[in-house]
């Protein structure tokens, strides 16, 4: 038997499982997201995951050096189009991650920290099917974005406050987030005012 033919065979297989799974996950919870994957599921999905990225870009290694600036650059890109579904910390202790399914993976745990470099990026580039993870490939940034990304998922489970608060102050901003805003600088530019008027009148 070839190798290829291995390969199909245990893609099948590995599809009837999921199927499976899928199926008495459908009769138990019909559409709804709220559940979990069970065990099986998720295992079947990541085999299949692993085998459908390509063996030379599962091998690929990241061509970065780690720099400050690369980090920096890399965490900032996170806030801003990342952790909305994963967490400034990698969590995925979001609105929109808890109400996924499956829930986005906790980036900061080995199912994702002991993946290569180069399936990191492929998953970053191409994104996953049946799930919320979209491909980035060509749309926000360059493939160097993308390695600058592997690079911070990696500083995840040492992320510190500090950067977190920085990440935060990063994170896209809604209507009623901007309104706030507006509201406290307005407050502020009164009291300035009303400060140098004070002043003023006192001399």
């Amino acid at each position: 038997m070839t190798k290829a033919s291995k390969v199909v065979i245990v893609l099948v297989v590995l599809a009837a499982v999921m199927a499976i799974a899928a199926g008495v996950s459908f009769f138990r919870g019909g559409v709804s997201s709220q559940g979990n994957p069970s065990y099986m599921e998720s295992m079947a999905a990541r085999e299949v995951r692993h085998m459908a990225i390509p063996a030379d870009a599962r091998k690929q290694q990241n061509p970065l050096t780690g720099s400050p600036q690369d980090l920096k650059h890399a965490m900032l890109h996170f806030a801003d189009h990342c952790a909305i579904c994963h967490g400034n910390d990698g969590s995925a202790d979001t609105m929109i991650g808890k109400g996924l399914y499956p829930k986005p993976p906790d980036l900061r745990r080995q199912p994702t920290q002991k993946l290569s470099d180069g399936e990191i990026f492929w998953i970053i580039e191409n994104g996953v099917r049946f799930t919320g993870m979209p491909a980035f490939g060509g749309q926000h940034g360059t493939q160097e974005d993308s390695w600058k990304l592997v690079e911070f998922i990696r500083h995840l489970p040492q992320l510190t406050p500090e950067e977190r608060m920085e990440m935060e102050r990063n994170n896209p901003k809604g209507p009623d987030d901007r309104e706030e805003e507006q509201q406290e600088e307005e407050f502020l530019k009164g009291g300035a005012v009303q400060q140098k008027a004070g002043s003023e009148h006192h001399h």
